[in-house]
């Protein structure tokens, strides 16, 4: 690819990245719609299969899941939740209580620093039997398009193939087409307030 494509490709993305934040920043409604997005995830099969399950916890204008962490943790299963370390990868963390949660920088809900290193606590991305994502825009055919920085594509990568990635988005998040890579990851499952579209996932 030539500078001038790169350049090209890297200005579509920034645009369609600002027009799905501004999209975001005016959904009306998001705490309802939110709750019946995360009751749609906790009632796929692939939910009732699982054991241990990551839920992200929403930052700024992202589909919240913060308030639905707490039925989550009486379902009987391993809910585990990721936070960033000073090398900006995620890292995966054993969630038993809201209390566990604390904010951290950037004003992002974090497990509590005393709390990320003690062993039986840490979970590795292998361990995990299905893959709450979050992203900024996305295609109904699983592309998805996050903030640039790449932190979960390092993490989706090392993900068992077994386990379903499920992305949530509003549908104001959608968009025709987004100029994806050999190495971007689709999703298998892509839900909205409206509906379940299927992706292309990992094939």
């Amino acid at each position: 690819m030539s500078v001038e494509e790169l350049t090209a490709v890297q200005e579509r993305k920034k645009a369609i990245r600002e027009r799905a934040h501004e999209n975001r920043r005016q959904q009306e409604h998001k705490e309802e719609l939110s709750r019946a997005i995360c009751e749609r995830f906790v009632a796929l099969p692939e939910y009732a299969a699982a054991r241990t399950v990551m839920f992200y916890v929403d930052v700024r204008t992202e589909v919240r899941t913060r308030d639905y962490l707490a039925v989550a943790l009486t379902h009987g299963k391993k809910i585990v939740v990721p936070w960033c370390n000073d090398g900006g990868e995620l890292e995966l963390f054993w969630l038993q209580s809201l209390d566990d949660l604390s904010i951290g920088m950037y004003k992002i809900l974090e497990p509590k620093p005393e709390l990320r290193h003690i062993p039986e606590r840490q979970v590795a991305v292998t361990d995990l039997d299905l893959v709450m994502v979050p992203g900024v825009a996305f295609t109904r055919d699983g592309a998805r398009m996050g903030h640039g920085k790449g932190y979960y594509d390092k993490l989706l990568e090392h993900a068992r193939p077994d386990a379903p990635l499920v992305a949530l988005a509003f549908e104001c998040q959608f968009f025709p087409d987004i100029h994806t890579q050999e190495h971007d990851v689709f999703m298998d499952k892509i839900i909205s307030e409206t509906a379940v579209y299927v992706g292309k996932g990992r094939r």
